[in-house]
């Protein structure tokens, strides 16, 4: 996941509080409770819990606290914090009084218009666990295991808090990351210079010969389409959603990604975010909801692309307890009815995904471009396992590399029923790294030793079972 920014998520969870208490959700107002001062007071107590897990808060952690969350020097809270005084008020069984408003707005819709997606929650809870972040990087690399205990303990019970009321949302399924639009700051000048670095990441990628022509094609017929509409010549009606057919770990997110921000820079989408969703994250149980759901799910994509990995989970199963015909029949209708502000992606094996594109007709008519992905090579998975060791400054000894180069060839020409292609190769190096430190840990002359620390040696390769 990406690093969040502390700055702009304390930012967009005042401007919350500002939203929540304006919609007086929760009989905020009524109650005369100000919510950005709740929230700021609380932030501040879970810092101090987790500083005092050794039974002492220090200048340093408080003058942290304090500037961090912008109190001035002789705020009350930062001389309770001081004084070690209403530390009760973190509530270091419980969560956060602020965010059972946020959790309120977003789980009855309170909010109307509501510019935060439905994540109202989500922002509260990344805030205190960034925020609860930086407080334990005071201590690095000696972070003590209590105050560890403590910020796992405490996020944990505020995640139970937003999965009994429905608005837990994993990372794959949040987009607030950068929804904001930038094409009115960008130039056409910049805006292409960036669709070329973006094409270029495309071209760089290993393998992918197939997918590489499909989207340069679909990218230059957008351009003459959008040539034409210059000279008031007619403009052929384009459909720009895809499905990317393949098995797992053949780079389909990474190539979504792409598209998202090369369809912002041609102008075709707002603001370019990707939301990333499977069947868990659109089915509910019972009639009704599941359609609320997607809905809530499709308005967070807009103006960008949706995601919708192993699609065919929706169809699969037939009967009347299940739910998802619903969840595509609530796509179906927005992708008609926004199809110039979003774009869907559905993704999953061929055969499946063939199936799936075939239990609606309008699916496969909806979902016109169709892309492959094909299995990687042994040598393709090979250069994937050089190119992920160069990014975290390993690399492989002789011996090594052609120990790996076999291992990688044997599990090509025999794929067993799980094979992962990339992800193979991931979990491979992974284990690799796992047994190199378990090997050069206890060493004396590994402190210093760059050369040492840096190679992966044949001993470290454990093969596929």
């Amino acid at each position: 996941m990406e690093q969040l920014d502390l700055n702009a998520l304390l930012a967009k969870s005042y401007d919350i509080c500002d939203a929540l208490t304006r919609a007086n959700v929760g009989g905020v107002r009524k109650e005369h409770r100000q919510l950005k001062v709740m929230l700021r007071n609380e932030l501040a107590l879970f810092g101090a819990y987790l500083t005092d897990a050794d039974k002492s808060v220090t200048d340093d952690e408080i003058e942290f606290i304090r500037t961090t969350l912008g109190f001035a020097e002789n705020a009350q809270i930062v001389s309770d914090i001081r004084a070690r005084k209403g530390m009760a008020a973190s509530d270091p069984q419980g969560t956060p009084e602020s965010l059972k408003y946020a959790v309120l707005s977003d789980a009855d819709g309170k909010l109307s218009p509501d510019p935060f997606g439905g994540q109202c929650a989500m922002y509260f809870y990344d805030t205190f666990k960034v925020f609860g972040q930086h407080v334990l990087a005071l201590y690095a690399p000696d972070v003590p295991d209590d105050e560890v205990n403590r910020f796992t303990e405490y996020l944990a019970r505020m995640e139970d808090m937003l999965n009994e009321y429905c608005v837990w949302r994993p990372v794959s399924q949040k987009s607030y990351r950068a929804i904001e639009p930038v094409l009115e700051s960008q130039s056409p000048e910049e805006r292409e210079a960036e669709l070329e670095q973006l094409l270029a990441q495309l071209s760089s990628l290993i393998g992918l010969e197939g997918v590489k022509h499909q989207v340069n094609t679909m990218v230059n017929l957008i351009k003459v389409q959008q040539m034409r509409s210059d000279l008031e010549m007619k403009v052929a009606d384009i459909s720009k959603h895809m499905a990317f057919l393949g098995n797992p770990g053949t780079g389909k997110t990474t190539v979504a990604r792409l598209l998202a921000n090369i369809y912002r820079c041609l102008g075709v989408l707002r603001t370019g975010q990707l939301v990333e969703v499977d069947r868990s994250g659109l089915v509910r149980g019972y009639v009704g909801q599941t359609a609320t759901r997607t809905a809530e799910v499709i308005d967070s994509a807009m103006g960008g692309v949706l995601f919708i990995d192993e699609a065919y989970a929706l169809t699969v199963k037939k009967g009347d307890n299940d739910f998802g015909q619903e969840s595509v029949d609530t796509l179906l209708k927005a992708m008609e009815d926004h199809r110039d502000d979003f774009v869907v992606v559905v993704a999953g094996y061929t055969d499946l995904m063939e199936q799936f594109l075939n239990s609606n007709p309008g699916l496969r008519s909806r979902f016109a471009n169709l892309i492959y992905f094909d299995d990687y090579t042994a040598e393709e998975l090979m250069a994937i396992l050089l190119q992920n060791l160069e990014k975290q400054e390993y690399r492989l000894s002789t011996e090594a590399t052609v120990l790996a180069r076999d291992m990688i060839k044997k599990r090509v020409a025999n794929k067993p029923e799980n094979f992962a292609n990339a992800r193979d190769v991931r979990n491979f190096m992974e284990r690799a790294i796992a047994n190199h430190a378990v090997r050069v840990a206890p060493l004396k002359d590994a402190p210093g030793n760059r050369e040492l620390l840096a190679t992966i040696e044949s001993c470290d390769l454990e093969d596929w079972e």
